[in-house]
């Protein structure tokens, strides 16, 4: 229950350099700010600040602004990403079951994801994993299972 108590999370295990390390990601599509918890091939949990000046706010929506959907979804893809990666390897996401938004997260907020991986066959390199996220100890996005595909940097060349 690490992550439902955001008022204790502490300096973490993966910094925003480490993180840039795995992830290919950069500004401003780089929803992971630090993972505090990481077990590779298990678990994660990691944080999203949420602040006013990010770029999606000027239009969702400018008299309140509200973190689309879609970049939960996003956020807690990437730490998935975080948990199966290696740097150099790449997780493309494949599909999604089971979306419930809980609340809305806004600027000031500080989104606390977990994510667990259920089934990982290696050999194919296919991954179903389940995500939460949290403010203030309250859900605020539910993923039932996302389907993601790990491409190990050796296959890409």
């Amino acid at each position: 229950k690490i992550s439902e108590l955001t008022e204790s999370v502490g300096a973490g295990v993966c910094d925003n350099i480490e993180i840039a390390k795995i992830l290919p990601h950069r500004y401003p599509f780089l929803l992971v700010d630090k993972v505090i918890h990481l077990e590779k091939m298990k678990r994660a949990v990691g944080v999203k600040n949420v602040t006013a000046n990010e770029p999606q706010f000027t239009g969702h929506f400018p008299d309140r602004p509200i973190m689309p959907g879609v970049l939960m979804v996003e956020a807690l893809a990437q730490l998935a990403g975080v948990v199966c990666m290696k740097p150099g390897d790449q997780v493309l996401f494949a599909g999604i079951d089971g979306v419930k938004f809980r609340r809305p997260v806004v600027p000031g907020d500080t989104l606390v994801m977990e994510v667990e991986i259920l089934k990982f066959r290696e050999k194919v390199g296919i991954a179903k994993i389940k995500g939460i996220g949290y403010v203030d100890g309250q859900k605020a996005i539910e993923v039932k299972e996302f389907t993601c595909a790990l491409v190990k940097e050796e296959a890409q060349k």
